[in-house]
């Protein structure tokens, strides 16, 4: 790869499994006139269902950009955008609120969680919000799976960085959304719980057949995916898979892009 001068690469959908987002010649553009700021060039990647895809790149490559389209939180300024089999561009906005309530799912940096209400309050309030009564057991069971069981009456401020941000991977999980869309969720956490919200997101994605697309900027993160985009200008320049997923590999990779 020519880090001086990264190639265009366009990808093609990966096969075999289905593709459960599907970005197609996406174009962002920020502003207007002489502030006019090009976040996105040309991009198509399709993530296959079942995976977990990690987006890197420098500050201001377009990553949280590309997942902020891709998730329907932003609305590119051309290209198309597939999710969960529909087309994002032809949906009214409260369309698109109610398709991510139901189909999607989101983990971010800061937590989100209500401080007002219990762990498991947090946990089923996306079920509460679309007028349903969340299984008891399903809960109790996903409380579980994320170590939480026991602080389940406990309020965010009692509970420590990593598992305010376990309780938010349970509430990302708790509809059995198609895709999760997680920015930088260990970012504000320790190695130790960064690895915890990583197996969790892992698992979901081996056990539950969640789609699973995070952005980060740590290559012992992002080595937990299936593949890895690198971004950079806006453009995909780089694409891991497999055995080359591993922390220093990706490290290396994104060390020459800098150069």
């Amino acid at each position: 790869m020519n880090a001086t001068q990264p190639p265009h690469i366009v990808y093609k959908p990966v096969t075999g499994r289905g593709i459960a987002v599907d970005v197609r010649s996406l174009h962002k553009v920020h502003g207007r006139g002489e502030r006019a700021v090009t976040a996105l060039r040309d991009v198509s990647h399709g993530f296959a269902a079942g995976s977990f895809t990690a987006v890197m790149g420098p500050s201001g490559s377009g990553k949280t950009t590309l997942l902020h389209c891709a998730a329907g939180l932003e609305r590119p300024s051309s290209g198309a955008v597939m999710l969960a089999g529909r087309d994002l561009g032809g949906l009214s906005e409260r369309q698109l609120t109610l398709l991510r309530r139901d189909r999607i799912g989101f983990v971010f940096q800061d937590f989100h969680l209500v401080p007002a209400l219990s762990v498991a309050a947090n946990v089923a309030l996306p079920l509460r919000l679309a007028g349903r009564k969340p299984d008891a057991g399903r809960l109790d069971e996903l409380l579980a799976t994320v170590g939480l069981f026991e602080k389940r009456n406990r309020r965010p401020a009692e509970l420590s960085g990593g598992q305010q941000q376990r309780a938010a991977v349970a509430r990302a999980l708790i509809t059995g959304p198609e895709v999760v869309f997680a920015d930088e969720p260990t970012g504000a956490l320790d190695r130790a719980s960064g690895r915890d919200v990583l197996a969790l997101l892992r698992g979901a994605v081996d056990g539950m057949g969640t789609t699973v697309v995070m952005v980060t900027h740590d290559p012992q993160a992002a080595a937990w995916a299936d593949e890895v985009l690198i971004l950079a200008d806006g453009r995909i320049v780089d694409r891991l898979t497999g055995p080359e997923t591993t922390a220093d590999t990706i490290a290396a990779r994104m060390a020459a892009l800098e150069v």
